[in-house]
């Protein structure tokens, strides 16, 4: 399979399991990649958790006070030394996440250059399923060169997850332009 040929069955087809289902996730946080945990809002608002996990900054990937969102924001980190970060994004196919890819993809890498490399992300969004994966898979195509196959196989290695097709559709796309920017960066 060549790196523009992706489809979303082919990505749908990674994320379930031989009978064809897809698995809810069996904890409420995973470390998915070395120090970037994906997880859910429960322990987004639990300061003792966070500080067990060694958390130093948090990406809210579900911003807001309604019931699909968190509501969380910098004041509510104040005093826990925990740098945050949040966007709006909502759980729909037809949500544009992809406006989020670049700026989520810096925050995860400052995070994790933070105390001299020793920073730990946690990213999240109400249940940790389909929004804080797919911007950690974008992290991953963008800033540690995977494919879009690739990033999402190491996430889903390590934590049950279920990006909305509209999601994995904007990661097909990211796809295509980052193998279109490499190929004509190496000639």
């Amino acid at each position: 399979m060549s790196a523009f040929e992706v489809t979303l069955q082919q990505l749908n087809d990674l994320l379930t399991d031989d009978s064809g289902l897809y698995s809810w996730p069996t904890k409420h946080a995973h470390e998915v990649y070395p120090r970037i945990y994906v997880g859910d809002a429960f322990v987004a608002t639990n300061l003792m958790h966070l500080k067990n996990l060694g958390i130093t900054h948090i990406l809210n990937a579900a911003e807001g006070n309604s019931f699909m969102h968190v509501n969380t924001n910098p004041e509510f980190y104040a005093g826990t030394g925990i740098t945050y970060h949040g966007v709006a994004a909502s759980d729909t196919d037809h949500f544009d996440i992809s406006v989020y890819f670049e700026e989520t993809a810096d925050f995860i890498e400052k995070a994790l250059t933070h105390k001299n490399g020793k920073g730990k992300v946690y990213v999240h969004c109400r249940e940790g399923y389909s929004r804080s994966p797919t911007l950690v898979i974008a992290y991953l195509m963008l800033r540690k060169d995977m494919d879009v196959h690739g990033a999402l196989a190491t996430v889903r290695e390590r934590r049950e997850i279920g990006p909305n097709d509209g999601f994995l559709y904007q990661l097909c796309r990211l796809n295509h332009r980052l193998a279109v920017e490499r190929m004509y960066c190496n000639k």
